[in-house]
């Protein structure tokens, strides 16, 4: 993809996020299913590095939990940060928030010292326009680990369902032709306090095995979980180190 397209394609997405931050951490506001089946695999201790961590959802669902993590939360919508902030105040759980744009080179720079226990980018990468940027960002995300903590990824399988699907716009709304974004990239329209416009990449089990080989990590283990049908999104375990990968559909 040209990088003025994926330039064009990641400032969409910050200024919806900017615009409706509010409206969107209204619509987001349970605990949902997926993160249960995910907890087993994150550490009881250590350090947590939450990526886009938005409204901090996450920091809430770990303390309620019992967990007692260093986390750290970053994301580059100081609107949601904002709201971060205000949610987290009084957590049983040590809470550090950082503005930080993850599409930007050295972002990580801006966190406190690694490596961390664990990291989570929970729909993020289908954020990330441009199959080299998600490849270079696994690897960033994979330097951060300790030798033997793990990346907990989820991507959104928005073509599962059909009141979604019923989302999607033509590119020309975004000023594109089809012919300039990649196969699987799609523009999906926002209508909660206002119209807005988001770029999402479909990235399935395939992709997602590919880019972690890629970035030389290891999948430990997928799931689908999320939705009526319980497929709304894909979620995977990733590892420095090899071990027997667990797959499940359901």
């Amino acid at each position: 993809m040209d990088s003025g397209v994926a330039e064009r394609l990641l400032a969409l997405n910050r200024r919806f996020y900017d615009d409706f931050a509010r409206q969107f951490s209204q619509s987001r506001t349970a605990d949902q299913p997926g993160w249960r089946r995910l907890l087993p695999f994150l550490p009881e201790t250590g350090r947590l590095l939450d990526v886009g961590c938005g409204q901090a959802r996450l920091a809430r669902f770990l303390a309620s939990q019992g967990r007692r993590l260093s986390y750290v939360g970053v994301d580059s919508s100081e609107s949601l940060l904002a709201i971060a902030r205000a949610e987290t105040v009084g957590l049983d759980l040590e809470v550090s928030l950082v503005a930080a744009d993850i599409a930007a080179s050295h972002w990580q720079q801006r966190l406190p010292d690694g490596p961390f226990t664990a990291i989570v980018a929970l729909a993020v990468l289908h954020h990330i326009p441009d199959g080299q940027r998600r490849r270079a960002l696994l690897a960033q995300l994979g330097s951060l680990l300790t030798d033997d903590g793990v990346l907990a990824l989820s991507t959104w399988q928005f073509m599962n369902e059909a009141r979604l699907r019923r989302k999607i716009v033509p590119w020309g709304a975004a000023g594109l032709a089809s012919e300039q974004v990649e196969a699987g990239d799609y523009l999906l329209d926002w209508q909660r306090g206002g119209q807005g416009l988001r770029y999402c990449h479909l990235v399935d089990e395939a992709e997602l095995a590919a880019l972690a080989q890629q970035a030389g990590l290891h999948v430990q283990a997928l799931f689908y979980d999320d939705g009526r049908e319980k497929n709304l999104n894909l979620f995977a375990l990733l590892g420095k180190q090899r071990s027997r990968p667990h797959t499940t559909t359901a």
